[in-house]
């Protein structure tokens, strides 16, 4: 008996061994796959959140100003016609 718990406690080592490279594997192809991924956006022209976030700002302040600006010129002419 006392053979077959040996055996049973090297294979239970061996398989608890082999996770912990296989953890580590995954880890490490984790972190090369993110390097990577990080290196593809950082050469593309890609904008922030931050700058897609002010420029939209500015658009939608242009609209505004162009609808003002509408309605201003309209009310002129409404004038003139008069």
């Amino acid at each position: 008996m006392q053979t077959r718990n040996k055996i049973l406690d090297d294979v239970s080592q061996l398989m608890t061994n082999a996770m912990g490279v296989a953890q580590g594997a995954r880890e490490e192809a984790e972190n090369a796959m993110k390097s990577m991924i990080d290196r593809w956006l950082a050469e593309r022209d890609f904008v922030t959140r931050e700058e897609f976030d002010a420029v939209r700002a500015m658009a939608q302040k242009a609209r505004e100003e162009n609808a003002a600006l509408e309605a201003r010129i309209a009310a002129l002419e409404a004038k003139l016609d008069k």
